[in-house]
């Protein structure tokens, strides 16, 4: 079959873009950025984007276009060994894996997105609401939605699906994003937000900080899940990748600011006095029990149906995030079964998309629904369910590990003349750049050295309890 490409380099920006802005950015980091040096995190955040994650996604890219294959066929095809073979096996299973339980959160946002427009604000808004939505069989209902909605932009392609959904959905987020934030900025006390936010305190800066906010950058912009790659390969040869690269990354760091800008004044409006070291960086928290209650608190000014409104075009943006998100993270086991076994893209979703929503099932019935599921596992010395063991092993651990590996491959596998001549094609002012000798050592040196050690030390930490660094 003849290999499906992005009509752009606009169309492959906003699909990479649509990947790499997910709930994290717009949620988990501004609380993130302001309990640990406000601007002074931010810069270090952009710092790492541009010269710890740029590097890897063109290395990502570069493998992609390259070889016109998903991961596991790309790696196949360069590596020409089974040692090699198997770390392409893990670039498909991994982000297999991570749209299990991704797919689960992108429900309670759709479903508290149904909620908000259907005015049941106050609901949401109550104590144990959470809870006892995400063990109702509502939840299901919302279920069948998102899945049919991932599978109808999947079923389309990469033009007519991926491309197409990131040109609708993309645009439509950065300006819901930007009303959001002018819209907030006129509540009261919303400065005492901008101050902890863009603030600098450089004193903050430990080195726990910092592992946090390349951790956050790494992950914020999809690498190592195969994503990149199996993108990479709907480029066209004449597309420029450093420029593309470029653009996702700034983006990234783009909507990590205006999420800042929009998160923390509504809390500062919500409580002047309240104090940041009691709110959640983890996005679960903030999305579905503290800011419905900034939303309620709203209708003081702006009356119960204003406030709805508000909540209800707050969840939207952030289901838009979620969905584009989550499409890509699917469309790389898809294009691997495509590639592998040269079914249909039908086939290969529906085989494989079965597959997935059993383990979805599992996972959303793991949170105190079914014993079994609930309590699946104890390490580290905490008691585990289903949802978090997918969690733990395929998002934490082992992207670090997909990216070393990735790191090794390119620079000493496939070789760095290999690589350089492929991002030249349709960039003639990279090879002998300084660019093309900073990615070339840093790949080769301190990059894989970094995500090597975050490895060792998120198994030490997540399953033996012992952080070895901080």
């Amino acid at each position: 079959m003849k290999r499906e490409q992005f009509s752009s380099s606009l169309g492959f920006v906003l699909a990479a873009a649509g990947s790499a802005v997910g709930i994290g950015n717009l949620v988990a980091f501004p609380v993130m950025a302001s309990k640990n040096g406000g601007a002074a995190f931010l810069i270090m955040y952009a710092f790492f984007v541009f010269f710890i994650c740029l590097p890897v996604m063109l290395a990502e890219m570069s493998l992609g276009r390259h070889t016109r294959q998903n991961p596991l066929g790309a790696y196949t095809e360069i590596g020409q060994n089974r040692a090699w073979r198997t770390v392409g096996w893990m670039s498909v299973i991994t982000p297999f894996m991570i749209g299990v339980f991704y797919l689960v959160i992108t429900v309670w946002i759709f479903g508290y997105l149904a909620k908000s427009i259907m005015g049941q604000l106050n609901e949401l808004a109550g104590p144990d609401s959470f809870g006892v939505f995400i063990n109702s069989n509502e939840l299901f209902v919302y279920m069948v939605v998102v899945i049919g909605l991932t599978f109808l932009i999947l079923q389309g392609g990469v033009k007519q699906g991926i491309e197409k959904a990131s040109r609708i959905l993309m645009p439509m987020l950065f300006i819901m994003l930007i009303a959001l934030v002018i819209y907030v900025m006129t509540l009261d006390n919303a400065m005492l937000g901008v101050k902890f936010f863009l603030i600098p305190e450089f004193d903050k800066l430990t080195g726990k900080v910092l592992n946090g906010a390349l951790a956050q950058a790494f992950f914020s912009l999809s690498l190592a899940m195969g994503i990149l790659i199996t993108y990479g390969s709907y480029i066209q040869k004449n597309n420029n990748i450093v420029h593309a690269g470029k653009m996702v990354a700034g983006l990234s760091v783009l909507v990590a600011c205006c999420s800042g800008l929009l998160i923390l004044p509504a809390v500062f409006s919500f409580n002047p006095d309240i104090q940041l070291s009691t709110l959640s960086e983890s996005s679960i928290s903030m999305i579905f029990t503290f800011l419905p209650k900034i939303f309620l608190a709203m209708q003081a000014d702006i009356g119960y149906f204003g406030a709805s409104f508000i909540a209800g075009f707050f969840f939207l943006l952030v289901f838009f995030a979620a969905l584009t998100s989550l499409v890509s993270i699917i469309e790389v086991p898809v294009a691997s079964l495509m590639d592998g076994k040269g079914v249909s893209r039908r086939t290969a979703l529906y085989s494989l998309g079965a597959v997935m929503i059993l383990l979805s099932v599992i996972s959303a019935l793991s949170f105190g629904r079914v014993e079994m599921f609930s309590n699946l596992l104890s390490y580290g010395g905490v008691n585990k369910s289903f949802f978090d063991l997918v969690y733990d092993i395929f998002y934490e651990t082992i992207l670090p590990l997909n990216g070393f590996l990735l790191c090794l491959f390119v620079i000493y596998r496939w070789k760095k003349h290999n690589l350089d001549a492929e991002i030249s094609q349709g960039n003639s002012t990279f090879a002998g750049s300084l660019l093309q000798k900073y990615v070339n050592f840093s790949l080769g040196t301190f990059i894989p050295l970094i995500l090597a050690v975050i490895f060792v030390n998120t198994v030490s930490t997540i399953f033996f309890g012992k952080n070895l660094l901080f």
